[in-house]
């Protein structure tokens, strides 16, 4: 797992993440909502305008190379039984991961204080925060996952990024990390 931390402000529909001095090391742009509350990820994060620093989060966590090199012998001895159990579990545990990080992420940020004690309460969210991964409609454009690698230099852990944005070894996940406390899982986009 890589983590990192980094300055930031918004403008309108971005994200801008800045260098200690203060200047754009780099920018997200997200959709928004169509309806409702009409959010983006942005809204969670101190505006440009009001002359303060915000934080965020980013993170990349894998299971590693070795899974899916087994996963593909499995495949390719037409041992399909067992190569579907052996990559759900991956899936699951790059994805348990990344819930057990986003965890430490929280308590860095001294956000973790009012975490839920039940598995219950932990898989509806019921904790301050919230973790987007790339390719979902709150952030759909998977060419920002090259501006989270620059950030984080991910091949560190053995993650490098294919020409079409995606992650490999497969059993990986990236993530922008937001604190705010009405931060949640919404659809941006779609009709109107």
């Amino acid at each position: 797992m890589v983590h990192g931390y980094f300055p930031c402000v918004s403008k309108d529909d971005d994200l801008i993440v800045l260098d200690e001095a203060g200047n754009e090391r780099t920018r997200f742009t997200f959709p928004r909502q169509r309806r409702g509350r009409r959010l983006c990820l942005a809204d969670f994060f101190r505006a440009e305008e009001s002359g303060e620093r915000d934080v965020v989060g980013f993170q990349v966590v894998t299971v590693g190379s070795r899974i899916g090199e087994e996963t593909t012998r499995l495949f390719g001895a037409d041992a399909y039984r067992d190569y579907l159990e052996l990559h759900g579990l991956s899936v699951q545990l790059a994805e348990a991961l990344a819930e057990y990080w986003h965890a430490r992420v929280r308590t860095e940020l001294g956000i973790a204080a009012d975490d839920p004690d039940s598995l219950d309460g932990m898989l509806h969210t019921e904790y301050q925060g919230c973790r987007y991964s790339q390719g979902y409609p709150a952030c759909p454009d998977l060419a920002d996952r090259a501006k989270i690698a620059h950030l984080l230099r991910p091949e560190r852990i053995g993650v490098h990024l294919s020409e079409e944005f995606q992650l490999h070894p497969e059993q990986s996940t990236d993530a922008i990390v937001v604190h705010h406390p009405e931060a949640n899982y919404f659809n941006a986009g779609g009709r109107a």
